[in-house]
């Protein structure tokens, strides 16, 4: 437990290995921006601006981001920032739906991107240092270059089989056509010149001016339809949370299209167990999870309601966590008609930065362009990599509209107890495995009495979207062997996605903690 007024982290904070000037720089972003007089709000747009450069694979300006917001008051708000279906998208877009995971390249499946719209209504309501000051650390360190960070250069490989003249290509590759390793320098000097254009002049020089312009054209050139009118429409939303009790607390988090819901129906059928420290002991623990995955299970036959709802011709309510927790069986698994799950594609991606201000605001925010590099397609004239948001439709709807959002798993969320007076600013990276994530670190936090530290490093298991068990290697192998013979399909895959980071202030008791998983570390004052 840190003895912190202020805590401000981002789960990449160290990905810089051997690199201190830049980890020193990073950290100006984070915890200095309030130091200087920022807001929560201030701090977490200036985190996320250079993580688009530390993590370009993740997020960037080419994605879209969903805030929650905590005031001082104990007000909670959203400012939904979701890429949107262009107006003259492709009319058979879905049929070209893969049926396994795979790269889902090419332009036809860019979202209208609304990160920069997002952090601009974010800023416009809670922000207090100038818009231009968020910009001018990440567009120094754009043109200066970053060294290629651990995680970054293990996801670069994936772009090996690109040609040579591909501009993604050509950004991370050297001289000699090599593609760039941990530790070599990269420089994004178009993205510098098109974020300091923004900080100059604000938003509407991607959305209405010269910029915008030459995205749209780049997007176009690479086969795209999103025109400079799908970008002038973009408008952010600012709207209330949804709340739900969790026991002592108050769960606050964003609407569909997001992931909260599935996240709230998860805890509250989990909720319903009188879980504590004693269901992790013994054939307890085998118990807690066959409950838990079946749960998964459950909420993964939910996912396909979790539509943009001004599209939506019905929404789900989540108060029958007592049907869904009777028909869970205690020795016994089904095939997915019980679960009424039909296929679709997990993801994987995504940035999260948790932010807790001296003030006591609070910011969870998710950001994403969807898959590992998103669409792939790099706009040389603006240096920004677009996101291939619309594939989240895939398997989850017969059919999509312009101006639609897609459905998501990003789950910022904000948790209060008046009683104890305890606040918990949490969420994930990892597409698909975000609401196991964020699930699981709350159970071992809240109920099992774990420190957030442990319960953020304790070893995940992902049900997926075709109800397969996936096991982090160092999950307890009883548990793993158990829930096997009990008829589940398990899997332990090498690499795992998953990546949590939290605030926790429990009266003047502040905790931060960033997940090792991709070497984060937490900064405060």
């Amino acid at each position: 437990v840190y003895s912190l007024c202020v805590c401000v982290f981002v789960h990449l904070l160290v990905l810089i290995s051997g690199t201190d000037a830049l980890s020193n720089l990073f950290f100006f972003f984070s915890r200095d921006i309030l130091q200087l007089g920022g807001s929560a709000v201030d701090g977490a747009v200036a985190s996320l601006l250079c993580t688009s450069i530390i993590n370009p694979q993740s997020m960037g300006i080419g994605g879209g981001s969903i805030f929650t917001i905590r005031e001082q008051s104990g007000r909670v708000r959203v400012i939904n920032a979701r890429e949107t279906v262009p107006k003259a998208f492709k009319t058979d877009l879905l049929a070209m739906c893969p049926t396994t995971i795979q790269p889902m390249e090419g332009a036809h499946w860019i979202g209208v991107p609304g990160e920069i719209r997002g952090y601009e209504l974010a800023h416009k309501l809670y922000g207090r240092l100038p818009w231009a000051s968020l910009f001018e650390p990440t567009i120094k360190m754009a043109r200066q270059g970053v060294p290629i960070p651990y995680v970054l250069s293990r996801f670069l490989q994936l772009l090996s089989k690109e040609k040579p003249e591909s501009p993604l290509r050509q950004l991370f590759q050297n001289k000699e056509g090599e593609l760039l390793k941990e530790g070599d320098i990269v420089r994004f000097e178009k993205l510098a010149d098109t974020l300091e254009i923004i900080a100059e002049q604000g938003a509407n020089a991607l959305y209405i001016g010269d910029i915008g312009k030459s995205l749209v054209s780049d997007i176009q050139s690479a086969g795209g339809t999103i025109s400079l009118e799908d970008l002038k429409s973009f408008k952010a939303s600012e709207l209330g949370a949804w709340e739900v009790a969790l026991g002592e607390y108050e769960m606050h988090f964003p609407p569909p299209p997001a992931g909260g819901s599935t996240l709230s129906f998860i805890l509250n059928t989990m909720l319903g167990f009188n879980l504590k420290s004693a269901s992790l002991e013994r054939d307890e623990k085998v118990l807690t999870f066959q409950r838990y995955v079946e749960t998964c299970k459950f909420a993964n036959g939910l996912k396909k309601f979790m539509k943009d709802p001004n599209f939506a011709s019905q929404t789900v309510g989540f108060h029958f966590a007592d049907k869904v927790r009777a028909k869970i069986s205690p020795d016994h698994t089904y095939d997915a008609s019980y679960y009424n799950v039909t296929p679709y594609l997990d993801s994987h991606g995504t940035t999260h930065v948790s932010v807790l201000a001296e003030d006591g605001m609070a910011v969870s925010v998710t950001s994403t362009i969807n898959h590992i590099f998103g669409s792939r397609i790099f706009s040389p004239k603006t240096g920004i990599l677009l996101n291939n948001e619309l594939a989240d439709f895939c398997g989850k709807t017969d059919q999509i509209h312009a101006g639609e959002q897609p459905p998501s798993s990003m789950s910022p969320v904000i948790l209060y107890s008046p009683s104890q007076k305890h606040t918990v600013v949490i969420g994930a990276s990892g597409g698909s495995m975000i609401t196991t994530g964020v699930a699981l670190t709350l159970m071992n936090f809240l109920w099992f009495g774990k420190s957030l530290q442990d319960s953020i490093d304790a070893p995940v298991v992902f049900v997926d979207s075709k109800n397969v068990l996936n096991f982090e290697p160092s999950f307890d192998k009883i548990v793993l062997e158990s829930l096997n013979k009990t008829g589940h399909k398990v899997k332990v895959p090498q690499m795992f996605y998953n990546v949590v980071n939290a605030v926790s202030k429990e009266n003047n008791c502040i905790e931060a903690v960033s997940d090792s998983r991709k070497h984060g570390k937490a900064a405060g004052y």
